[in-house]
């Protein structure tokens, strides 16, 4: 399981919006088109997305700046977690968002590449404005 993905998104919102969009349940729900999300926005705080789909824990946090996740989608193996590195960079009004997750399943890879662009990034934009 050494398969990675690294991607560089930018987004027009400061940093602090970002990071709260992705750690506030009620903001998750929104911008995922309305599925269920529980979010415990501490560190060992569990997280619970898309109705169940991705579940986890928060490892590190750092305000506005870096969240790193245990992550798992529902149908790995159980016992099989990916970690996810979500670092923000404010530059002004804008942010770029560096995402790397590795440890999946490596016949995961193109699902999840194509995931977090079509289940994150789209839709975060369009709730951002």
């Amino acid at each position: 399981m050494s398969a990675t993905i690294h991607q560089v998104i930018r987004f027009k919102a400061s940093a602090k919006r970002i990071y709260e969009a992705l750690l506030d349940a009620k903001q998750f729900s929104q911008f995922s088109g309305g599925a269920p999300a529980q979010i415990d926005p501490a560190v060992g705080g569990p997280f619970s997305c898309f109705g169940g789909m991705i579940t986890g824990r928060n490892i590190e946090l750092k305000p506005n700046a870096r969240i790193v996740q245990a992550w798992r989608a529902g149908n790995w193996p159980d016992g099989v977690y990916s970690v996810v590195r979500f670092e923000l960079t404010g530059e002004g009004a804008a942010t770029t968002l560096t995402l790397d997750q590795s440890g999946f399943p490596e016949e995961q890879r193109e699902h999840l590449d194509g995931g977090w662009h079509k289940m994150y990034w789209e839709p975060l934009q369009k709730h951002l404005g």
